[in-house]
């Protein structure tokens, strides 16, 4: 299976890395630490000599209970960074649900959106119809300042399932190519630790979708209630949880620790 992004054509015989890049206050794993221009370069490069993939840049924070950034603010916060990225030869992906956020860094380099409200953001479907960027579209339960409160399903695993399907129908409707497209569960995005757990039990499911999965688990809280660890101690949950990922469908995961996450899926891949 290939992903094509951009000017890229990603071969996903192997899985992928994403590593992320959050150039905002109030993340819940990094905010603040890479919100200066030059210490986002830093890290953005050093993830790539870590061996990732694919970066991931965002200028809003998504976590439970973030309030929502203007447009201008982030701009303001991603924009410098793609420009300042210009040169690497990797792809790189604006993590945003804005159009005009995507338009604007579509247009200094980026070659794929990763959107947590899955294109249903007015005008968003045909920002990316006109482009040859992929999409990520992600499952969410409501918005981060109130999905945590009381998400319910009748059946998770259906219900996201259901959901990514229609995603996908109404994008190629929109003129989004299948080879264009990922899907993501949204582990944490309106789910219980249940919820979450059935999510990844059954990844293979959404596998049969029929375009590559992305699962995004590094440091999430469900990791933390697994393991009784805070959020800077769930180094080895999350690499766990992403070898899980992987063996059961996903084609991309989204981490924070790069180097540690590619050398566990080489030693995967190995006795492969």
């Amino acid at each position: 299976m290939f992903l094509h992004c951009g000017k890229y054509k990603l071969d996903l015989s192997k899985p992928k890395v994403m590593g992320i890049v959050n150039v905002t206050p109030d993340s819940f794993s990094d905010g603040g630490k890479h919100l200066a221009l030059d210490s986002a370069i830093a890290h953005a490069r050093r993830l790539i000599e870590d061996g990732v993939d694919i970066l991931d840049i965002g200028g809003e924070s998504t976590r439970p209970g973030a309030a929502p950034v203007s447009e201008q603010e982030e701009l303001d916060r991603v924009i410098p960074l793609f420009e300042a990225l210009r040169d690497i030869s990797i792809p790189i992906s604006i993590d945003t649900y804005k159009p005009s956020v995507m338009r604007a860094a579509i247009a200094v380099g980026a070659s794929m959106v990763n959107d947590v409200n899955a294109l249903q953001s007015e005008g968003s479907l045909d920002e990316l119809a006109k482009t040859n960027a992929a999409v990520c579209l992600m499952h969410k339960q409501g918005n981060p300042n109130n999905m945590q409160q009381h998400p319910q399903y009748q059946e998770i695993v259906s219900e996201v399932n259901t959901f990514l399907h229609a995603r996908i129908s109404v994008a190629k409707a929109s003129g989004i190519s299948t080879d264009r497209l990922v899907i993501d569960p949204g582990f944490g995005f309106g789910k219980t630790l249940e919820h979450n757990l059935a999510l990844l039990k059954n990844l293979q499911s959404f596998t049969l979708i029929g375009v590559p999965v992305l699962v995004g688990l590094s440091r999430k809280s469900m990791l933390g209630a697994i393991t009784g660890h805070e959020v800077g101690h769930r180094m080895g949950a999350s690499i766990a949880a992403a070898l899980i990922a992987v063996q059961r469908g996903a084609s991309i995961v989204r981490v924070h620790d790069v180097r540690e996450t590619v050398d566990a899926l080489r030693v995967l891949q190995a006795i492969e």
